[in-house]
């Protein structure tokens, strides 16, 4: 008898429950307890209870028994996705983008800052893609009185890093592959006014000749799904070589970086200008900090760093010969193009405005009316964008008056 029966011979039973009543109660008026039609129902109740949670034991139970051959082959499979992330050839292409090198002609990098004191000193420029990408930078950051190595592993302590480092929140390692040395971990970065960002990177080192390289981007990894309370970061390429400077107790970090945090461009340029000196400057304090304690990394101890693998040496050649230039300087008629193409519109110019005046709003809105660094680097590049509009309508009207 299966479930259907049961459940109709039931219905039927509850439907006629007058006639069950009626039958139940005698002529005289005297409840006759109908125990056999009771126990009845209640054994076949029972009886279907005991076979449906049989059924859920064993189909629950099937998954548990091939559980062992699936994770294995989804950890195989895992592993060889892992070992692919990172490849040397994204070694290659960070290593022609330290050297300035580029087949696109219409790129354009200008100088953001430039500082320096008795212990760092550090240089920036940006270029900011025709097609309409996130802006790429490139630095270089000279620290006295520090070798390659030790400078190598303060940059890739992530457990000491959110102890100096205060907009680093929370970091965790994920997974790291034996065979290529590729590491995956995930942090989680809080900035003022803004959603916290979520990073899911993979990343890999290199040890050429008196030399570090290493490179990141962006992952996917199935113990981290998205969450709504972070903003992940879609796109994320970065690297950098550590070498010593030549004739001077000093290393230098040569830095590539481009990522597409959700911001707009030209603040999210506008903060780094401001801003990154100051982060600098607090980056050399902790790594002082770090070499008179003589640390180590603090995180695992398998890791990238543990990991690191020989630059091919049919690219150890490539990186002899680049240089660190802070600079392209242009001549002729291709710098004329390039500086046409360096001058925006005056359509450019109104949207950035609409666009900034909003951010304006919003910023103080948000601020309740106090000091905050959205509005303060709204404002800035607001009254920015006014006075280079305002020189060139001067520059205007000269050039008009002649």
């Amino acid at each position: 008898m299966n479930s259907g029966d049961i459940l109709s011979k039931l219905a039927l039973c509850f439907s006629s429950s007058e006639v069950f009543f009626r039958r139940a109660y005698g002529d005289d008026g005297v409840l006759r307890y109908c125990w056999a039609t009771v126990l009845t129902l209640v054994f076949i109740l029972l009886c279907q209870i005991i076979r449906k949670v049989r059924f859920f034991r064993q189909d629950s139970s099937s998954p548990s028994s091939s559980s062992p051959a699936v994770s294995a082959s989804q950890s195989l499979s895992s592993q060889s996705r892992i070992s692919t992330l990172v490849s040397d050839e994204d070694l290659k292409d960070l290593i022609e983008k330290l050297g300035e090198r580029s087949d696109d002609d219409t790129e354009i990098w200008e100088d953001v800052i430039q500082k320096s004191n008795p212990r760092v000193s550090y240089t920036a420029k940006c270029c900011k893609p025709q097609d309409g990408g996130s802006v790429k930078y490139l630095s270089t950051t000279v620290f006295e009185n520090c070798s390659p190595e030790v400078l190598r592993d303060f940059y890739m302590d992530n457990e000491y890093r959110k102890q100096w480092d205060k907009t680093v929140v929370e970091h965790e390692q994920l997974q790291v592959d034996s065979s290529s040395g590729i590491e995956i971990g995930r942090t989680i970065k809080k900035f003022p006014l803004l959603t916290p960002r979520e990073y899911v990177l993979a990343w890999r080192l290199w040890e050429g000749k008196d030399k570090f390289y290493c490179f990141i981007k962006e992952c996917d990894h199935s113990r981290v799904p998205q969450q709504r309370k972070y903003v992940r970061v879609s796109y994320f390429r970065s690297g950098w070589r550590i070498r010593k400077v030549p004739g001077r107790d000093a290393c230098e970090i040569h830095m590539f970086h481009q990522e597409d945090a959700g911001l707009n461009v030209e603040m999210a340029k506008l903060a780094f200008s401001r801003g990154i000196w100051s982060y600098v400057c607090k980056m050399d304090s902790a790594l002082r900090k770090y070499i008179a304690t003589s640390r180590r990394p603090q995180g695992p101890t398998v890791s990238a760093v543990s990991l690191m693998k020989k630059v091919p040496p049919e690219l150890e050649n490539q990186t002899d010969d680049i240089t660190n230039s802070s600079g392209t300087v242009h001549t002729g008629e291709g710098a004329e193009r390039k500086k046409l193409l360096r001058k925006p519109s005056k359509k450019q110019v109104a949207k950035g405005l609409l666009l900034v005046g909003g951010a304006v709003g919003s910023a103080v809105c948000l601020s309740r009316g106090h000091s905050a660094l959205g509005a303060k680097v709204a404002l800035a590049y607001f009254l920015a964008k006014l006075r280079k509009r305002g020189a060139q309508q001067s520059q205007t009207s000269q050039n008009a008056g002649i």
